[in-house]
């Protein structure tokens, strides 16, 4: 796979008063985690709600100069602080390569990313989201927009979640525009539930539990085994959810 590695890895400080006396001890994943090194351009964190994996996106992001609610680095708006301190606790290992471009996407704060660009007002900056203001787009088709016509290449995508607007279809676009990027020199670390976008060709999976974090095949993980049981059998999978 081409892609650099920008970002080889994080260590968590489990000293530090940041994470010691706070909520972010008693997140199970995270009490397994200090160390961590990167070893692929596509990494995905997965795992059941509340596992921590945004979290850990999240204090990247913040580390490696993004707004916390998502954006470049040139981005500084704020409409809730509601970011964890995990960032103060972590320090980012980084490759010897400078990215020329980045981005953090967060699915749950996107609203604000497209009201800030909106604000702006400049039609230049605007053409960067393919010259069309994010709110006039679909949820979906804005996410897309986004990767399709910001994302340059030769950078850092930190996405959280950016499954969360999109169908399957659009999905596989998505595949299509991971791959470009990778081709680009790009590195990509997303948290996601997508069976879909954990099927990336040799993608580094993590699932993060209560055991910790621990690298996974893709047809080993939760996500893959849930829905392809599912799929192959919705009735039976209804009946027995549902009683009926």
């Amino acid at each position: 796979m081409a892609g650099r590695l920008y970002i080889r890895g994080f260590r968590i400080d489990h000293h530090a008063p940041e994470y010691e006396e706070s909520y972010l001890s008693t997140i199970s994943a995270l009490r397994h985690l200090y160390d961590f090194t990167l070893h692929c351009p596509v990494t995905f964190f997965v795992g059941e709600n509340g596992s921590g994996k945004s979290t850990v996106l999240e204090a990247l992001a913040v580390n490696f100069g993004f707004n916390p609610e998502g954006g470049s680095r040139n981005f500084s708006f704020s409409t809730s602080d509601t970011h964890s301190d995990l960032f103060k606790a972590m320090r980012v290992i980084r490759g010897a390569d400078h990215p020329k471009d980045g981005f953090f996407l967060r699915a749950e704060s996107f609203y604000n990313l497209a009201s800030n660009i909106d604000e702006i007002g400049d039609p230049v900056f605007l053409q960067q989201y393919g010259g069309q203001s994010l709110h006039k787009q679909s949820h979906g088709e804005s996410f897309l927009s986004l990767m399709l016509h910001r994302f340059r290449g030769d950078g850092v995508y930190i996405l959280d979640e950016p499954e969360a607007a999109l169908s399957p279809t659009k999905l596989m676009t998505m595949l299509v525009r991971m791959k470009e990027l990778v081709n680009q020199q790009s590195q990509l670390i997303i948290a996601t539930h997508s069976p879909m976008l954990m099927a990336f060709p040799n993608a580094d999976i993590y699932v993060m539990s209560d055991g910790g974090i621990k690298k996974t095949r893709y047809e080993d993980t939760e996500h893959y085994i849930v829905m392809s049981h599912f799929l192959a059998n919705p009735q039976k999978m209804l009946h027995y959810l549902l009683d009926t």
